[in-house]
């Protein structure tokens, strides 16, 4: 139920008098795992989104702030899907990343086995302590969005961003895209990837630039993150499912031809 997750009022007894105390949920810590979301009903699921949107939870009328640094990770079984629950479109583009694991290497099987049935237990190492772990982690997510981004950078984002949007759609952009339109996205996609996306779009390349010991955006950054900012966010029609077509091959198409014009 949602009240699992966000929390409930209970009645509790104190010196003889009864009251309604609020008792937090889970949801209630820095970082939140919700392991296979899709197998909790949609109302659950739901749950998630105000306090995904606007840090908070509203229970019974009152609104309980989530104290930052708030954090979502969620894993979802693409094999077993008796008994799940598709997310819906409005949850899912509140989540930055979409990353799809493929199937171990024979090395990294290897290293998965031997690292989990020896007699060495992982241990974990704190890398703040819990007092400046919420100062130093907001430190860092202002230093992100103090890296520079060209504007030609920011117009080629937003360029990638609408190109994921159906012409023929009745929430197509007013103005045509900078990019060549596809004709597999006007086939296989219902609706196109939100402003969220271009948000995770740049964010998510100014982290990999600082990563990279820089401290400006290239076409390069954005290149990278286009398939796990953007996939989750597209809904695909009958005819994709039917003909196999996935998200990720979309946006990669998309990234190629934006390549190609970039370099010419």
């Amino acid at each position: 139920m949602p009240a699992d997750i966000t929390g409930t009022r209970m009645v509790v007894e104190t010196k003889g008098r009864r009251d309604f105390a609020f008792v937090e949920g889970p949801i209630f810590a820095h970082i939140l795992l919700a392991d296979e979301i899709n197998r909790a009903t949609p109302k659950t699921q739901s749950a998630l989104l105000e306090a995904m949107a606007e840090l908070q939870v509203t229970v019974a009328g009152t609104t309980y702030p989530l104290l930052p640094p708030f954090f979502v990770l969620a894993t979802l079984n693409p094999i077993e899907m008796e008994g799940t629950y598709p997310l819906p479109e409005a949850q899912l583009d509140r989540f930055f990343f979409k990353v799809r694991l493929a199937y171990p290497t024979a090395e990294e099987m290897q290293r998965i086995i031997g690292t989990t049935t020896s007699a060495d237990l992982p241990t974990v190492r704190p890398l703040f302590d819990k007092e400046e772990a919420p100062s130093r982690i907001e430190t860092l997510q202002l230093l992100v969005r103090e890296v520079l981004v060209a504007p030609h950078l920011e117009q080629y984002a937003a360029a990638l961003v609408r190109a994921t949007v159906p012409s023929g759609s009745k929430f197509a952009p007013p103005t045509a895209s900078a990019l060549p339109a596809d004709e597999r996205i006007a086939r296989y996609v219902s609706f196109g990837s939100s402003p969220r996306g271009g948000q995770a779009l740049l964010l998510g390349a100014k982290v990999r630039a600082l990563l990279d010991g820089r401290v400006n955006v290239t076409y390069d950054d954005i290149d990278q993150v286009a398939v796990p900012a953007l996939n989750h966010r597209l809904v695909l029609n009958f005819a994709a499912e039917a003909d196999g077509v996935d998200p990720r091959s979309l946006i990669e198409g998309i990234v190629h031809a934006a390549r190609r014009l970039h370099q010419s």
